[in-house]
Protein backbone atom coordinates (compact mmCIF):
# COMPACT_ATOMS: atom_id res chain seq x y z
CA UNK A 1 0.00 0.00 0.00
CA UNK A 2 2.78 2.41 0.74
CA UNK A 3 5.07 1.53 -2.34
CA UNK A 4 1.95 1.87 -4.27
CA UNK A 5 1.25 5.54 -2.70
CA UNK A 6 4.82 6.59 -3.13
CA UNK A 7 5.80 5.11 -6.80
CA UNK A 8 2.76 5.00 -8.46
CA UNK A 9 1.34 8.73 -7.49
CA UNK A 10 4.93 10.50 -6.67
CA UNK A 11 3.77 11.40 -3.12
CA UNK A 12 6.85 12.52 -0.81
CA UNK A 13 4.64 11.85 2.54
CA UNK A 14 1.97 9.53 3.34
CA UNK A 15 -0.99 10.25 5.94
CA UNK A 16 -1.77 6.90 8.37
CA UNK A 17 -5.65 7.35 8.45
CA UNK A 18 -8.04 5.41 10.95
CA UNK A 19 -8.09 2.16 9.73
CA UNK A 20 -4.77 0.81 10.05
CA UNK A 21 -4.60 -2.08 11.99
CA UNK A 22 -2.52 -2.69 14.36
CA UNK A 23 -1.14 -6.20 12.64
CA UNK A 24 0.43 -3.49 10.42
CA UNK A 25 2.03 -1.61 12.58
CA UNK A 26 5.01 -3.71 12.34
CA UNK A 27 5.62 -3.28 8.80
CA UNK A 28 5.43 0.43 8.40
CA UNK A 29 7.64 0.86 11.05
CA UNK A 30 9.97 -1.48 8.98
CA UNK A 31 9.59 0.78 6.10
CA UNK A 32 9.97 4.05 8.00
CA UNK A 33 12.89 2.90 10.01
CA UNK A 34 14.83 2.00 6.58
CA UNK A 35 13.92 5.25 4.77
CA UNK A 36 11.22 4.23 2.18
CA UNK A 37 8.43 5.91 3.46
CA UNK A 38 7.76 9.94 5.56
CA UNK A 39 4.77 10.49 6.83
CA UNK A 40 2.97 13.69 7.34
CA UNK A 41 0.31 12.97 9.40
CA UNK A 42 -1.91 10.61 11.28
CA UNK A 43 -5.71 10.34 11.29
CA UNK A 44 -6.64 9.81 14.99
CA UNK A 45 -7.58 6.89 15.84
CA UNK A 46 -3.95 5.51 14.53
CA UNK A 47 -3.62 2.48 14.68
CA UNK A 48 -7.23 1.37 15.20
CA UNK A 49 -8.36 0.31 18.83
CA UNK A 50 -8.13 -3.55 19.16
CA UNK A 51 -11.51 -4.24 19.96
CA UNK A 52 -13.11 -2.04 16.81
CA UNK A 53 -13.30 -3.69 13.69
CA UNK A 54 -13.51 -1.67 10.79
CA UNK A 55 -12.31 1.94 10.16
CA UNK A 56 -14.10 4.34 12.82
CA UNK A 57 -12.58 7.99 13.99
CA UNK A 58 -15.82 8.10 15.84
CA UNK A 59 -15.20 4.99 17.72
CA UNK A 60 -14.48 6.99 21.03
CA UNK A 61 -15.49 10.52 21.52
CA UNK A 62 -14.71 13.14 23.38
CA UNK A 63 -18.03 14.65 23.87
CA UNK A 64 -19.86 11.88 25.18
CA UNK A 65 -21.52 11.70 29.15
CA UNK A 66 -19.95 8.50 29.54
CA UNK A 67 -16.67 9.46 31.52
CA UNK A 68 -15.60 5.93 30.32
CA UNK A 69 -16.03 6.47 26.35
CA UNK A 70 -13.61 9.96 26.56
CA UNK A 71 -12.03 8.36 29.24
CA UNK A 72 -10.75 5.54 26.27
CA UNK A 73 -10.75 8.39 23.46
CA UNK A 74 -8.19 10.27 25.54
CA UNK A 75 -5.86 7.12 25.42
CA UNK A 76 -6.34 6.07 22.36
CA UNK A 77 -5.62 9.34 21.13
CA UNK A 78 -2.53 9.52 23.73
CA UNK A 79 -1.54 5.99 21.34
CA UNK A 80 -1.86 7.90 18.38
CA UNK A 81 0.62 10.42 19.17
CA UNK A 82 3.00 7.79 20.27
CA UNK A 83 3.21 6.41 17.10
CA UNK A 84 3.11 9.65 15.49
CA UNK A 85 6.80 10.25 17.66
CA UNK A 86 8.10 6.90 16.60
CA UNK A 87 7.42 8.07 12.53
CA UNK A 88 8.04 11.55 12.78
CA UNK A 89 4.86 12.68 11.57
CA UNK A 90 4.44 16.13 13.06
CA UNK A 91 0.31 16.55 13.12
CA UNK A 92 -2.30 14.42 14.47
CA UNK A 93 -6.00 14.81 12.81
CA UNK A 94 -8.90 14.16 15.26
CA UNK A 95 -12.91 14.49 15.00
CA UNK A 96 -13.71 15.76 18.53
CA UNK A 97 -17.31 13.80 18.58
CA UNK A 98 -21.28 15.68 18.11
CA UNK A 99 -23.84 17.56 19.95
CA UNK A 100 -26.51 15.01 20.31
CA UNK A 101 -29.61 15.78 18.49
CA UNK A 102 -31.94 14.59 15.69
CA UNK A 103 -29.89 14.71 12.62
CA UNK A 104 -30.20 17.15 9.98
CA UNK A 105 -27.14 17.15 7.72
CA UNK A 106 -28.61 14.43 5.48
CA UNK A 107 -32.51 15.28 5.42
CA UNK A 108 -31.04 18.44 3.96
CA UNK A 109 -29.23 16.63 1.83
CA UNK A 110 -32.04 14.86 0.85
CA UNK A 111 -34.20 17.84 0.03
CA UNK A 112 -31.57 19.48 -1.77
CA UNK A 113 -31.00 16.35 -3.78
CA UNK A 114 -34.83 15.95 -4.64
CA UNK A 115 -35.09 19.84 -5.73
CA UNK A 116 -36.23 21.00 -2.52
CA UNK A 117 -33.18 23.29 -1.81
CA UNK A 118 -34.45 26.16 0.21
CA UNK A 119 -37.77 25.40 0.51
CA UNK A 120 -40.47 26.17 3.26
CA UNK A 121 -39.58 22.55 4.99
CA UNK A 122 -35.82 23.28 4.42
CA UNK A 123 -35.49 26.49 6.06
CA UNK A 124 -38.11 25.24 8.94
CA UNK A 125 -35.36 22.19 9.44
CA UNK A 126 -32.41 24.16 9.21
CA UNK A 127 -33.26 27.08 11.52
CA UNK A 128 -34.84 24.70 13.85
CA UNK A 129 -31.70 22.68 13.93
CA UNK A 130 -29.61 25.96 14.45
CA UNK A 131 -31.74 26.91 17.63
CA UNK A 132 -31.67 23.43 19.01
CA UNK A 133 -27.88 23.29 18.74
CA UNK A 134 -27.13 26.31 19.53
CA UNK A 135 -28.91 24.94 23.22
CA UNK A 136 -27.63 22.04 23.50
CA UNK A 137 -24.14 22.80 22.69
CA UNK A 138 -21.77 24.17 25.65
CA UNK A 139 -21.98 20.87 27.87
CA UNK A 140 -20.85 18.61 25.26
CA UNK A 141 -17.86 21.34 24.24
CA UNK A 142 -17.12 21.40 27.82
CA UNK A 143 -16.35 18.03 27.78
CA UNK A 144 -14.35 18.43 24.61
CA UNK A 145 -12.50 21.16 26.00
CA UNK A 146 -11.50 19.01 29.55
CA UNK A 147 -10.12 16.51 26.76
CA UNK A 148 -8.15 18.24 24.86
CA UNK A 149 -6.29 20.34 27.51
CA UNK A 150 -5.08 17.14 28.41
CA UNK A 151 -3.99 16.50 24.82
CA UNK A 152 -2.67 19.36 24.44
CA UNK A 153 -0.27 18.65 27.15
CA UNK A 154 0.49 14.77 26.17
CA UNK A 155 1.14 16.34 22.88
CA UNK A 156 3.56 18.77 23.81
CA UNK A 157 5.91 16.13 25.99
CA UNK A 158 5.62 14.10 22.34
CA UNK A 159 6.52 17.07 19.46
CA UNK A 160 3.47 16.55 17.70
CA UNK A 161 0.53 18.81 16.62
CA UNK A 162 -2.86 18.56 17.33
CA UNK A 163 -5.04 19.36 13.99
CA UNK A 164 -9.51 19.93 14.80
CA UNK A 165 -11.03 19.30 11.22
CA UNK A 166 -13.66 20.67 10.00
CA UNK A 167 -16.66 18.29 9.81
CA UNK A 168 -19.45 17.69 7.39
CA UNK A 169 -22.20 17.67 9.50
CA UNK A 170 -23.76 20.27 11.57
CA UNK A 171 -24.46 18.04 14.35
CA UNK A 172 -20.58 17.65 14.77
CA UNK A 173 -18.20 19.54 17.15
CA UNK A 174 -16.87 21.97 16.17
CA UNK A 175 -19.11 24.67 14.66
CA UNK A 176 -17.61 27.28 12.50
CA UNK A 177 -19.04 29.77 14.56
CA UNK A 178 -17.35 27.27 17.42
CA UNK A 179 -14.02 26.56 15.91
CA UNK A 180 -12.38 30.05 16.57
CA UNK A 181 -13.36 30.86 19.77
CA UNK A 182 -12.23 26.86 20.95
CA UNK A 183 -8.79 27.52 19.42
CA UNK A 184 -8.59 30.79 21.18
CA UNK A 185 -9.67 29.34 24.75
CA UNK A 186 -7.14 26.33 24.04
CA UNK A 187 -4.33 28.90 23.20
CA UNK A 188 -1.37 26.93 22.32
CA UNK A 189 0.65 26.80 19.56
CA UNK A 190 0.49 22.73 19.30
CA UNK A 191 -3.50 23.11 18.09
CA UNK A 192 -4.22 24.48 15.13
CA UNK A 193 -7.16 23.62 12.43
CA UNK A 194 -7.45 20.92 9.73
CA UNK A 195 -9.31 21.97 6.54
CA UNK A 196 -11.18 19.25 4.60
CA UNK A 197 -12.31 20.71 1.51
CA UNK A 198 -15.22 18.26 0.93
CA UNK A 199 -16.72 19.00 4.22
CA UNK A 200 -16.48 23.03 4.19
CA UNK A 201 -18.31 22.60 0.77
CA UNK A 202 -21.05 20.30 1.92
CA UNK A 203 -21.22 23.39 4.59
CA UNK A 204 -21.30 25.74 1.97
CA UNK A 205 -23.84 24.16 -0.66
CA UNK A 206 -26.07 23.25 2.27
CA UNK A 207 -25.86 27.16 3.46
CA UNK A 208 -24.23 26.90 6.62
CA UNK A 209 -20.81 28.54 5.24
CA UNK A 210 -19.35 30.59 2.67
CA UNK A 211 -16.26 28.22 1.78
CA UNK A 212 -13.78 31.50 0.99
CA UNK A 213 -15.20 33.74 3.40
CA UNK A 214 -14.30 30.83 6.45
CA UNK A 215 -10.88 30.16 4.80
CA UNK A 216 -10.18 33.55 4.24
CA UNK A 217 -10.85 33.35 8.49
CA UNK A 218 -9.20 30.25 9.16
CA UNK A 219 -6.66 29.76 6.42
CA UNK A 220 -3.76 31.21 8.76
CA UNK A 221 -4.05 28.70 11.63
CA UNK A 222 -4.51 25.58 9.38
CA UNK A 223 -1.95 23.22 9.47
CA UNK A 224 -3.28 21.09 6.52
CA UNK A 225 -5.86 20.18 5.05
CA UNK A 226 -7.72 16.98 3.02
CA UNK A 227 -7.88 17.52 -0.36
CA UNK A 228 -11.41 16.40 -2.17
CA UNK A 229 -13.59 17.59 -4.58
CA UNK A 230 -17.49 17.74 -3.97
CA UNK A 231 -20.18 17.17 -6.46
CA UNK A 232 -22.99 18.90 -5.65
CA UNK A 233 -24.83 18.78 -3.52
CA UNK A 234 -22.74 16.16 -1.23
CA UNK A 235 -20.83 13.62 -2.93
CA UNK A 236 -17.50 14.16 -1.62
CA UNK A 237 -14.07 12.43 -1.57
CA UNK A 238 -14.27 13.43 -5.45
CA UNK A 239 -10.69 13.47 -7.39
CA UNK A 240 -9.99 16.98 -7.21
CA UNK A 241 -11.37 19.40 -10.03
CA UNK A 242 -13.70 16.45 -10.73
CA UNK A 243 -16.56 18.56 -8.71
CA UNK A 244 -17.55 21.97 -7.90
CA UNK A 245 -14.90 22.97 -5.83
CA UNK A 246 -12.89 26.43 -6.49
CA UNK A 247 -9.47 25.28 -5.65
CA UNK A 248 -7.84 28.06 -7.83
CA UNK A 249 -9.88 30.23 -5.35
CA UNK A 250 -9.17 28.65 -2.22
CA UNK A 251 -5.81 27.30 -2.22
CA UNK A 252 -4.17 30.91 -1.71
CA UNK A 253 -5.87 31.03 1.40
CA UNK A 254 -3.96 28.54 2.58
CA UNK A 255 -0.24 28.97 4.34
CA UNK A 256 2.87 28.33 2.05
CA UNK A 257 3.51 25.73 4.45
CA UNK A 258 0.15 23.77 4.66
CA UNK A 259 0.03 20.17 4.33
CA UNK A 260 -2.38 19.02 1.16
CA UNK A 261 -3.49 15.37 1.61
CA UNK A 262 -4.93 13.46 -0.64
CA UNK A 263 -8.39 11.96 0.50
CA UNK A 264 -9.94 10.05 -1.84
CA UNK A 265 -12.80 7.80 -1.78
CA UNK A 266 -12.27 3.94 -2.21
CA UNK A 267 -13.62 3.55 -5.43
CA UNK A 268 -11.80 6.21 -7.50
CA UNK A 269 -9.56 4.80 -10.21
CA UNK A 270 -5.87 5.46 -10.53
CA UNK A 271 -5.71 7.14 -13.82
CA UNK A 272 -8.29 9.38 -12.03
CA UNK A 273 -5.84 10.58 -9.04
CA UNK A 274 -2.77 10.66 -11.44
CA UNK A 275 -5.11 13.42 -13.71
CA UNK A 276 -6.06 15.63 -10.19
CA UNK A 277 -2.24 15.13 -9.24
CA UNK A 278 -1.32 16.71 -12.77
CA UNK A 279 -3.36 19.19 -13.05
CA UNK A 280 -3.07 20.24 -9.01
CA UNK A 281 0.92 20.51 -9.93
CA UNK A 282 0.32 22.59 -13.22
CA UNK A 283 -1.60 25.25 -11.16
CA UNK A 284 0.20 25.22 -8.25
CA UNK A 285 3.02 23.65 -8.40
CA UNK A 286 4.81 20.88 -6.38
Amino acid sequence: MLREIKTEFGFDFIELGHGIRLSLVPGIQKMFEVGEVRFSSLHNFCPLPVEVMVASPNCYRFSVPSAEERERAVKQTFQTMDFAARLDAPVVVLHLGEVKMPGITDPLIELARTGKYFSRKYVKLKIGAVKEREALAPVYLQRVKDCLFRIIEYAKSKGVKIALESRRGYEEIPSERELPALLNELNSAQVGYWHDFGHSQIKENLGFIDHAEWLSAMGARAFGCHVQDCIWPARDHEPPFSGGIEFEKLVPLLPINCLFVWEMSPDKTADAIRQSIRIWKERFGE
